[in-house]
């Protein structure tokens, strides 16, 4: 069968793309061996945001007579009942991916899609038995799984991945989750919240180390206040799994530590999936263990594309979506302008949530700018302290020659639902001035963003 399109993969980039292909008037097939919707829909971002949302109910009820509310008798998690509401709501919205598919008359191709000479796509279905399909343009999209270190072997029991850790049928007494950017952070703070008690180990110097080091640091304050354990600047050595318990040996900066654990999580980054789906058969180009793409994500074999986790750039759920779209409206003729990978929204929903775009102080500092910077505290916030949630705070830092609004950092409650004014305000080149005189409705956190960029103008009211 001839396709103008053949997407491998439906995540958030496969199936947005092969969406706006159909838009496009193309004839479009998508190739999938498991879930539509791909990690993100099924076993990452929703499934772990609604279990997050369980944690804050629970959190909520714990702590009602702050807010006037009394409860009587005893607020106990059901880590069951959690990851039950939390499939539930993975699967509808893999259902709903299945319509929007079947809407836009995008033909669903069940199997293990394999890229061949010629334009062609080998898909095996899970009876063994394999189907040639034709295609004008190949697009590989096929995302990436928890990466395994040597000495972490994941065993899916005692040492579990992303996957293991969102369907635990039990609630472990304790927990050593090791890496701390945003899986690892989301997991800690959610095992914590229900009563798990957590140590947290990075390598780096500061959690969630992508971060501004004040956001780094302001997290990590809120963690410990939590009771969890964190230690930075430190590596996980080894794991004894022998015994009942995992006998975590850590090193850190005054000696080796050891550290007993029901379970160890890892969460130390991604791995892409590019191994035998035929990139070799085809002569496609990898570097650095993905593959290699031009502006518009064609590969050096012209009709061969690919986004999402496989090729440059950060591995998130809305980048590949805007990957896809970008790329099929390429193939389709359209006058598009690549994205701009430096004006790219990062979110960590922990409490307090962090959420980011552009260059932090430091890195505006090493990139030779003048800046101005400015930030504003929740605690100064009127709908901060009516929520009860006053931790946080929003920092902005701008271009003291041309006015370039560089990045801005946030970290406190509902950041992640805030971040995009400063993205749209990036891509509009806004000034800060004219963040200032924009009107911002009282009260919200919103209103926070102007206040931090009035404060690096010296024009701050509230602080």
């Amino acid at each position: 069968m001839k396709y103008d399109i053949i997407i491998i993969g439906s995540g958030p980039g496969g199936y947005v793309a092969a969406i706006r292909a159909s838009q496009l008037n193309k004839k479009v097939a998508i190739v999938e061996k498991a879930e539509l919707g791909g990690i993100c829909l099924n076993w990452g971002c929703i499934p772990t945001k609604s279990l997050l949302k369980s944690a804050q109910v629970f959190n909520y009820a714990k702590h009602a007579a702050d807010y006037g509310v009394k409860i009587d008798g005893n607020v106990n998690p059901d880590l069951a009942e959690m990851v039950k509401r939390s499939r539930g709501v993975a699967d509808g919205m893999s259902k709903g991916v299945q319509f929007l598919l079947k809407k836009n008359k995008v033909d669903v191709i069940n199997g293990f899609g394999k890229i061949k000479q010629d334009k062609q796509v080998e898909v095996t279905g899970d009876n063994g038995e394999t189907a040639v399909y034709e295609a004008d343009s190949i697009i590989i999209a096929s995302g990436a799984r928890s990466r395994e270190l040597p000495n972490l072997p994941q065993d899916g029991k005692k040492i579990i991945g992303y996957r293991e850790a969102l369907v635990l049928d039990k609630m472990p007494r304790s927990m050593v989750v090791v890496g701390s950017g945003a899986i690892g952070s989301e997991f800690a703070y959610f095992f914590n919240s229900i009563g798990v008690e957590v140590t947290l180990v990075e390598f780096l110097p500061n959690i969630v180390p992508l971060e501004d080091v004040e956001v780094s640091k302001a997290l990590a304050r809120s963690f410990k206040k939590s009771k969890m354990k964190v230690m930075v600047d430190s590596t996980v050595e080894s794991v004894d799994t022998s015994g009942d318990n995992c006998k975590v040996t850590i090193k850190t900066k005054k000696g080796q530590v050891e550290v007993e654990a029901d379970i160890v999580l890892s969460a130390v980054g991604i791995t892409t999936n590019v191994e035998g789906i035929g990139l070799e058969d085809v002569g496609i180009e990898l570097g650095n263990g993905k593959i290699k793409v031009d502006d518009f994500y064609q590969t050096n074999i012209p009709g061969y594309y690919a986004i999402g986790d496989i090729v440059h750039g950060p591995a998130l759920a809305h980048v590949a979506s805007h990957e896809g779209i970008t790329c099929v409206e390429k193939i389709a003729g359209m006058d598009v302008e690549p994205i701009d990978y430096g004006n790219i929204p990062a979110c960590t929903y922990t409490s307090p949530e962090v959420a980011s775009v552009g260059m932090t102080e430091k890195q505006a500092t090493e990139a030779g700018f003048e800046i101005k910077v400015g930030k504003f505290p929740f605690t100064a916030s009127g709908k901060a302290s009516a929520a009860g949630k006053k931790d946080g705070f929003i920092k902005v830092v701008f271009d003291a020659k041309y006015g370039e609004w560089l990045g801005c950092q946030m970290i406190g409650e509902n950041v992640t639902e805030m971040i995009a004014e400063v993205v749209a305000a990036r891509k509009l080149e806004t000034t800060g001035h004219e963040i200032i005189k924009t009107v911002h409705p009282h009260p919200t956190m919103s209103e926070a963003v102007m206040e931090a960029v009035a404060a690096a103008y010296d024009e701050v009211i509230h602080i």
